[in-house]
């Protein structure tokens, strides 16, 4: 018990602690912490999220779609922001085309996914999966992709 709380003083409520598994001594370092973090803490190993890069070139591809696209809304075909076209394509890459609810002041919302949860691989995936809709649609992203 007194090691316990002496660990809990070392880690404070509320910290949290993420090492990447690049080399021996960060290997060393989780492993030391995973043995001194007070009992019920919770570890978690997974692939690495997506990166900036593939952040920045998501954000590149989608600004693309908001030039070059109008897209149906209500009946009218207009013009959707990045933001709009990453919805309907992460709804897309899930295959996800009936998840949708009703708003809290009526009509429906679409739900997609969040692409910040993704990892490194399913992102490039998603890069792909855009890249191909872009060459279906006529959208130009070739100096986006450079």
């Amino acid at each position: 018990m007194q090691r316990e709380a002496e660990s809990w003083r070392v880690w404070g409520a509320g910290m949290k602690q993420k090492f990447i598994l690049a080399h021996g001594i960060a290997r060393g370092r989780a492993v030391d912490a995973v043995r001194n973090a007070p009992e019920g803490f919770v570890v978690e190993v997974k692939e690495p999220t997506r990166n900036l890069d593939q952040n920045a070139l998501l954000w590149a591809l989608l600004t693309e779609f908001s030039r070059q696209l109008v897209w149906p809304v209500n009946g009218q075909m207009v013009m959707l922001t990045p933001e709009d076209w990453k919805t309907i394509l992460s709804a897309s890459f899930r295959r996800e085309t009936q998840r949708m609810t009703q708003g809290v002041d009526g009509g429906l919302v679409m739900l997609g996914m969040r692409t910040s949860k993704m990892s490194k691989r399913e992102f490039a995936e998603f890069i792909e999966f855009i890249q191909s809709v872009a060459a279906d649609r006529g959208v130009n992203v070739e100096r986006e992709a450079a």
